[in-house]
């Protein structure tokens, strides 16, 4: 077990810039090279080391010339989505644990290059999806893992979020995000909703995704954002934008479990996940604000937060929220990735994890460009799945909860 770690950020715009500021608060991280393609990033990141710890961390616009350096334990992709999956198979070519952030696959080849990378060089490779790490998220976890919910039969999840200016002002703000939604139309986002809903399903441990149809509505909500914001005579306000504005993806796994997928940035609209949950003795509604357990002839309804003593999950007990970003999520899943790399171990969320929740954004690309028709789900796994290697177990797993190892 290390004491510490030695990390190299990859990307440093405003996803990147916070990862790194919140592992300078981890005493056994120490951020050892940063890179970014635009040089003023890379020189703020390089100072803002150095005025946290009193040590200049190497820095260059050129990811490689960080990656084989000898000192270095893992490589955190937080740049763009089209450079993620090549930046961690050089790093696990280099002897790296490797980390991404989220984003979809751009073709169902790169994901198979990733898991074989991992396999061949027994490094893994873990998707930093934080939102597998939320408190509601792990409470439902931790729920169904002990039976509660009965047999969990569909679920449904949503990257339901307006990010119309976010969108539009991409080139301005040098966002990779605007470049995705001028030329693809697929469900460019998937994992927030599916990392959680792929644990409760046991994904690639017992079970595993089919098939899935995706269809995408027109796309109007950039140009109208555009034209009511910045003006007709604004970049892209007549552009005609291929991705829809809300896409719509049904899955069939192996066992009979559906889930619907939803992808709806463009329009005006409140921010939610929109996490549901049907089994034979419970049902979980983000949207509702409601959990019903079913006892008997008898049907209790909550709110999650009333659950909390009984069935929250025991990393959120007596957890400091404004820790990290997003409410504490963000701090957690580094924290995942940080231990199983202090430890030696694989993560909690793995190269087959990684892959399969990324594919979903290249075959629903295919989909919609054929009509709605389905397209299978590879299987990254190759048959493991049915029976795979024992799971680690940490505070981190999200396998099951495993309580006795917070009674320390």
């Amino acid at each position: 077990m290390k004491d510490s770690i030695n990390v190299v950020v990859v990307g440093l715009g405003g996803r990147g810039s916070g990862q790194m500021e919140m592992m300078l608060d981890m005493p056994d991280v120490k951020i050892v090279g940063v890179c970014d393609l635009y040089e003023d990033r890379t020189e703020w990141a390089r100072n803002c080391v150095f005025e946290r710890t009193g040590v200049s961390p190497k820095a260059s616009t050129n990811y490689r010339d960080l990656i084989s350096l000898p000192e270095v334990d893992a490589v955190v992709a937080t740049s763009s989505w089209d450079s993620h999956v090549q930046i961690c198979i050089d790093a696990m070519n280099a002897g790296k644990y490797a980390a991404m952030e989220v984003g979809g696959a751009y073709s169902v080849d790169q994901c198979w290059e990733l898991v074989k990378t991992s396999e061949r060089t027994g490094m893994p490779c873990m998707m930093l999806e934080n939102c597998c790490y939320d408190e509601n998220e792990m409470m439902i976890l931790n729920m169904i893992k002990k039976g509660v919910f009965g047999e969990v039969v569909h679920c449904e999840g949503g990257y339901r979020h307006d990010l119309r200016g976010e969108v539009a002002m991409g080139h301005v703000d040098r966002h990779y995000r605007l470049d995705n939604y001028m030329h693809r139309n697929c469900e460019n986002y998937p994992t927030h909703e599916l990392g959680p809903i792929a644990k409760y399903l046991n994904i690639n441990r017992g079970n595993r995704m089919l098939t899935l149809t995706s269809m995408a509505s027109k796309a109007r909500g950039v140009n109208d954002w555009i034209k009511l914001e910045r003006g007709e005579d604004f970049e892209n306000a007549n552009f005609a934008f291929t991705q829809g504005d809300v896409v719509t993806t049904c899955i069939k796994c192996a066992h009979g479990e559906t889930i619907v997928l939803t992808l709806d940035t463009t329009l005006p609209r409140h921010y939610s996940r929109a996490n549901l949950v049907s089994a034979t003795k419970g049902f979980w509604s983000e949207d509702r604000n409601q959990v019903v357990i079913c006892k008997g002839r008898d049907d209790i309804t909550k709110r999650p937060d009333e659950l909390r003593e009984e069935y929250g999950h025991p990393l959120w007990k007596n957890f400091d929220p404004s820790l990290g970003g997003h409410g504490g999520i963000d701090w957690h899943v580094v924290r995942a990735f940080v231990e199983a790399v202090k430890a030696g171990t694989q993560t909690p969320i793995d190269v087959y994890d990684t892959a399969s929740w990324m594919v979903i954004t290249t075959l629903s690309e295919d989909s919609i460009a054929m009509g709605s028709m389905p397209v299978a789900i590879p299987d990254f796994t190759n048959g493991k799945w049915i029976k795979r290697e024992p799971y680690v177990r940490s505070k981190y797993c999200l396998e099951e909860v495993c309580d006795d190892l917070f009674n320390d």
